[in-house]
């Protein structure tokens, strides 16, 4: 017994780690012993939260946009995440790449086509939300919506977080967990109960977050091995590929964030961007920058009204549609934004407030547009002036693999193709896992950013439980959507999350005022760091459990 004390005690957090294993291993055996009673309550609290909580959901994440654009205007922006004359560690493509594939990776490829197909055909159809009889319309409706769900959104709400977390680390040697941006508001109470719900919070956003994204990815991977080699849908098989997947995350695990998140991140967006342009150059190329152009005007044009549209005169269709779309989206993004953001904040050290926002801000929404005007545009190019039908009835785990097999290649070139996609998948998958893991270790063993490798592995493989359970649960469920136990846990984990997420505004806010901005050189491009992150700099500080510097406790 002691020697189990001694090991909570220096590995971990106990309370935070010992209420979240315990909360986590009761939903897990809910998920195993009443797998239909725990889908059909799942379903019955999404639709509750989404009644009478989705004002919050659209005026909050719209806050939180308009929060990262002042302070990427303001002259906070040369304040940097760490001290004044820190380097970064990775150079812009590493850190490009790592940060898109733990925040996008594998839900772009999930919904790429997928997405813009359904809104095409729900604003196509008669109705409060529909342009009936004008296909052209209802095109560029649809990817407008899709593009704001993906757009600059998320990305603020996981700037929230990571510029947070990664600012009160780096800069004033506080503990790398989500309780530490409220040191301006309670001081030392978040080494107590206060800090300890705020990071219990964001545990359950992280794996459930995760285990949505790992569900959505092992049922495209299942929906593409049935394309290419006839392998049945269903849970049995997608629980399976879970399992497999996590495998190859524990592996990545083993060799640490430089040798295996980096690597295969790397290696995954070269993969992706691949990927892309074939569909690029074998679909409507020109089209397709045509409307990439146009469906960017239109979403910037139409941003303010779309971020707060409730239809408030439309509750059957329209709150329907939001409910199912942007409601589960918002609450997704926010459940993500603690692994997220923890992780963004991990590989920025050394960079500006200005250059994280612009970082993490205005590059992967440009990718994610491009990426769903090549993939979503091509579909809605063949259903609207082609006719498709193929596409038009194509179901979201397989309308990816539908896609490519419209494209006028040869059958093993679309074979090849196929395979691609089912990897690129396979590797968000592996290091969104891997990631995940890394993050929700931090946040139980006190912010410790060098974790050990036994913990780690333990995470993953209890995020491929949590997603296998989920995904089992939301199949057996009334409503027969393997993805709505999944959402479900997104929405709800998000909801406290967000109320979190505004007191970090404020924390950071408060304490950005007490910066000395006239001793803060200007900021300029930096070559990053010489030294791997897997080994700590013999001079780097263990986290203080102390004040912060006199001038900055607010």
């Amino acid at each position: 017994m002691d020697k189990v004390r001694t090991y909570l005690n220096t590995h971990t957090n106990p309370p935070v780690f010992l209420i979240s294993l315990a909360m986590i291993l009761a939903l897990v055996g809910w998920g195993v012993i009443a797998p239909k009673q725990l889908g059909d309550t799942a379903d019955d609290v999404k639709t509750w939260i989404s009644t009478y909580f989705g004002w919050w959901y659209l005026a909050s994440v719209t806050f939180f946009l308009i929060f990262t654009i002042f302070l990427l205007l303001s002259p906070f922006g040369r304040v940097r995440l760490g001290k004044d004359h820190e380097q970064p560690r990775w150079g812009l493509w590493p850190w490009f790449s790592m940060l898109f594939t733990a925040g996008m990776g594998i839900g772009l490829v999930f919904y790429g086509v997928a997405e813009p197909i359904f809104h095409y055909g729900t604003f196509h159809a008669e109705g409060t939300l529909g342009v009936a009889g004008d296909e052209a319309a209802a095109a560029r409706q649809a990817m407008r919506m899709t593009i704001f769900h993906w757009g600059l959104h998320p990305w603020a709400v996981y700037i929230v977080v990571g510029l947070s977390m990664g600012y009160f680390c780096f800069r004033y040697d506080l503990p790398l967990r989500p309780a530490s941006a409220f040191y301006p508001l309670i001081g030392k109470r978040i080494y107590g109960w206060a800090g300890h719900i705020i990071d219990i919070l964001a545990v359950f956003g992280t794996l459930f977050g995760l285990a949505t994204s790992l569900g959505i990815g092992a049922t495209q991977i299942n929906a593409g091995l049935h394309q290419v080699f006839g392998i049945p849908e269903g849970a049995k098989w997608q629980v399976g590929i879970i399992a497999v997947i996590t495998a190859i995350a524990v592996c990545s695990v083993m060799l640490g964030v430089d040798k295996g998140i980096r690597r295969l991140s790397v290696f995954n967006m070269y993969t992706a961007i691949a990927l892309a342009l074939v569909v690029f150059i074998a679909g409507p190329t020109l089209f397709i920058l045509n409307f990439a152009v146009q469906s960017t005007g239109e979403y910037l044009q139409s941003l303010t009204i779309t971020s707060l549209r409730a239809w408030a005169f439309s509750e059957e269709e329209g709150q329907g549609w939001l409910n199912t779309w942007t409601l589960f989206y918002w609450g997704w993004w926010i459940a993500w934004s603690p692994f997220v953001g923890m992780f963004i904040a991990r590989v920025s050290r050394g960079r500006t407030i200005r250059e994280f926002i612009l970082g993490t801000l205005l590059a992967p929404v440009g990718a994610s547009i491009a990426w769903f005007c090549i993939f979503g545009g091509s579909a809605l190019y063949n259903i609207v002036e082609g006719g498709n039908e193929a596409l038009s009835a194509a179901g979201t785990n397989d309308a990816l693999f539908v896609l490519l097999q419209q494209l006028e290649l040869a059958q093993p070139v679309v074979i090849a193709l196929s395979l691609l996609a089912i990897m690129v998948v396979a590797i968000f998958f592996a290091t969104s896992s891997d990631s995940g893991s890394l993050v929700v270790d931090m946040l139980t063993n006190g912010g410790d950013p060098y974790p050990i490798w036994q913990q780690r592995l333990f995470w993953a493989v209890m995020e491929g439980a949590i997603a296998a359970v989920l995904l089992v649960a939301g199949s057996m469920a009334a409503a027969g959507n393997p993805l709505s136990a999944l959402q479900t846990a997104s929405i709800l984990s998000g909801l406290p999350f967000s109320v979190v997420l505004v007191f970090m505004c404020w924390g950071l806010l408060r304490q950005l005022r007490n910066e000395d901005l006239s001793t803060i050189p200007e900021a300029s491009p930096s070559p990053p760091h010489p030294l791997s992150v897997d080994e700590p700099e013999d001079t780097q500080k263990q986290w203080a459990e102390g004040e912060l510097q006199e001038s900055g406790t607010g």
